[in-house]
């Protein structure tokens, strides 16, 4: 009997230290939150001039301010409706406490509030919101014990940022900026007194959805203030009078999907708390310019619709189908100004600028022809625009034909380069390629950094390899930059919560001279004076580009740039299948690009206009004594007249 006694007495010891080890280890390791505070913060994402993107977050909006930039104003309406008495407290106030006892005595449940702002904290970040007394005693505890550790200061910092206040707002300087689109030091009385008097019933006192009640609250804090002595007669008369303005915007403000999208992808590895890290994403992108590219994409889009219609072939799979994409950068840095990766993100999130690939058709042929004037050739070389039949092995071993055409099945003879790629004539091009020999054009786009899927064939010559926009946009900048290639980049710096600056930069090289890409420059701005690209042309303005056009019009391209930017537009449908016969490159895709530039040079009227002559450029007369043409010390002027074409039809073997 006696040792169920003992048994009995040492039971009854041992609970109530377990329970208060329990209780220990609990309002330490709850406390610690608190002590410790690290909340969820939002990341916001910029453009290249400081304007906001969109804001990132997971579960809780919130930006973070610290207490010496929260408006000694602000503290005080908090203190008047909250808790007047908060700097002479340490957690509770016991003569509120005495009469929330009494009523809740006598009403036999928990009714009256007694809490202090440090309650409140303590209730919102450690606690439920059920109202019992357990509930109430811990709080009790809790708040003690915060008032231990931290200043005042430092537990207002944590309310004003833990604070629910509505419409997906957490804490203070998200709610100013939500509402009322301001940083906090540029509130009225007016509105800091809205937005404090919403943590009490945020929902109920929102002022996007009940402003008159909300306004109503406002006033009494702003009253409170007056009574309390804090602020004088006109000052509250000014306030009591006034109705601010409140914008009722979505949460994230994402105007631009696909950036966010290609953000997301870039940093998600080196940042895996990019969504609750409070981080500020500056991108290279210019919003002005952003929405420009998206106006003229859709107005591209619309008018390729309208002529469908128009010519009666307008079905679903136009009008469900039918998409494009435009990226604009700077060449001579690779940052990008512009990406619309689609006409409507909402109905296809797939980015076609950095994901889709295509066949560029004769919008490689810049490269190609390049090769040829780094050889030796100059623009005013010769080439065949003759057809010829190729023969080659199969895979099946069996002697195949492949007999290529030009567009309009036009055959001019001898061409000049320049001509052959101003009209886009295949036969002259592949004729080139030929007689140049395969391998040294693609020993020639290697040294430009091309080094990817080029097909073993001459059809490279045609543009048959698959390439993104984004990657067709990296090798023209070779062009656009003056013989130095530049990878595109989108980030230029992710700042820490801790103020810490990651740069990030991009790749540059030197893979030609501006004399030779000069010669370029010169051919692709007759592409577009009066070759296949004329739809491009922007008045007042050097434009140098080229169109692409793949077999059956599945892909329509425009590539090209000015002085100082650099665009690439792609047009066609989504699922591979042609587009109309009168679609192509000049016809669809240009016009986007002019539209484009347009709106480029309304906003950014001192755009660099004109190419610049490098030294090292000169010109001499033609073989027909009428025109000029330019030469460098590698493509020098001919000196004797060009051979006549070899016969029409000639059979090679390669």
């Amino acid at each position: 009997m006696k040792k169920y006694i003992l048994i009995a007495v040492g039971v009854a010891i041992l609970i109530p230290v377990v329970f208060l080890g329990y209780l220990i280890y609990s309002f330490e390791y709850e406390t610690k939150k608190l002590i410790n505070y690290q909340p969820r913060l939002t990341t916001e994402v910029y453009d290249r001039n400081g304007n906001k993107i969109a804001n990132l977050f997971s579960d809780e909006h919130r930006y973070y301010v610290s207490f010496d930039n929260i408006p000694p104003r602000l503290v005080e309406a908090l203190l008047a409706i909250e808790d007047t008495t908060f700097f002479e407290h340490h957690g509770v106030n016991p003569d509120a406490i005495l009469r929330a006892i009494i009523k809740d005595v006598t009403a036999g449940k928990l009714k009256e509030g007694a809490s202090t702002i440090t309650q409140q904290l303590v209730k919102n970040t450690l606690l439920t919101r059920e109202k019992n007394f357990t509930r109430k005693f811990k709080e009790v505890l809790y708040s003690i014990r915060i008032e231990q550790e931290l200043t005042k200061e430092q537990i207002l910092e944590r309310y004003f940022n833990e604070i629910y206040l509505g419409h997906g707002y957490y804490g203070i300087k998200t709610a100013a900026d939500g509402y009322f689109h301001k940083p906090l030091k540029e509130l009225t009385l007016k509105e800091i007194a809205m937005l404090v008097g919403l943590p009490k019933a945020p929902n109920f006192y929102s002022p996007t959805k009940n402003y008159e009640l909300c306004l109503g609250r406002a006033n009494r804090i702003v009253a409170r203030m007056k009574d309390l002595g804090w602020i004088d007669q006109g000052t509250y008369d000014r306030a009591t009078q006034e109705r601010p303005k409140v914008y009722n915007d979505t949460l994230s403000k994402n105007s631009g999907p696909y950036i966010i999208d290609e953000v997301m992808r870039q940093l998600g590895d080196a940042f895996p708390d990019i969504r609750s890290g409070g981080y500020k994403v500056y991108t290279t992108i210019d919003m002005r310019l952003q929405e420009a590219g998206y106006k003229a994409l859709q107005s591209g889009r619309d008018e390729i619709l309208k002529r469908a219609q128009e010519a009666g072939d307008l079905d679903e799979n136009i009008q469900t189908q039918l998409n494009g994409a435009l990226v604009s950068l700077d060449p001579e840095t690779g940052e990008i100004l512009a990406m619309v990766g689609g006409y409507d993100y909402a109905s296809s999130p797939f980015n076609r600028v950095t994901q889709a690939k295509r066949q560029p058709g004769s919008a490689f042929k810049p490269f190609v022809y390049q090769v040829a004037l780094d050889s030796g050739m100059s623009p005013s070389s010769m080439v065949p625009d003759i057809a010829r039949t190729y023969t080659y092995a199969g895979d099946d071993g069996e002697e195949k034909t492949w007999t290529p055409k030009n567009f309009k099945n036009e055959y001019k003879g001898m061409v000049t380069i320049r001509d052959a790629l101003t009209h886009s004539r295949n036969l002259a091009t592949i004729n080139m390629v030929s007689d140049m020999g395969f391998q040294k054009v693609v020993e020639g786009l290697r040294r430009y950094g091309i080094t990817e899927n080029l097909p073993p064939d001459l059809s490279i010559a045609l543009g048959t390899i698959s390439i993104s926009p984004i990657d067709l946009a990296k090798y023209y900048t070779m062009f656009a930059a003056k013989g130095v290639l530049s990878d595109p980049i989108l980030i230029r710096n992710v700042i820490t919560p801790k103020g810490e600056t990651l740069r990030y930069e991009n790749k540059h090289r030197q893979v030609n001279t501006p004399q030779q890409i000069y010669l370029m420059t010169s051919i692709l701005q007759d592409v577009v004076r009066h070759g296949t690209g004329t739809a491009a042309r922007v008045n007042g303005m050097d434009i140098a580009g080229k169109t692409g056009t793949t077999n059956k019009n599945v892909d329509a391209w425009f590539v090209g740039y000015s002085p100082s930017v650099e665009t690439v537009v792609w047009m066609g449908h989504d699922n591979n299948t042609p587009m109309r016969r009168s679609e192509t490159g000049g016809r669809a895709a240009a016009p986007v690009f002019k539209y484009f530039y347009d709106d480029l040079l309304r906003i950014y009227p001192n755009t660099k206009r004109y190419f610049d002559l490098p030294a090292g450029v000169y010109r001499e007369p033609t073989n027909d004594g009428n025109t000029t043409e330019e030469y460098t010390d590698t493509s020098k002027a001919p000196d004797v007249t060009e051979t006549p074409a070899p016969a029409t039809n000639e059979r090679l073997v390669f």
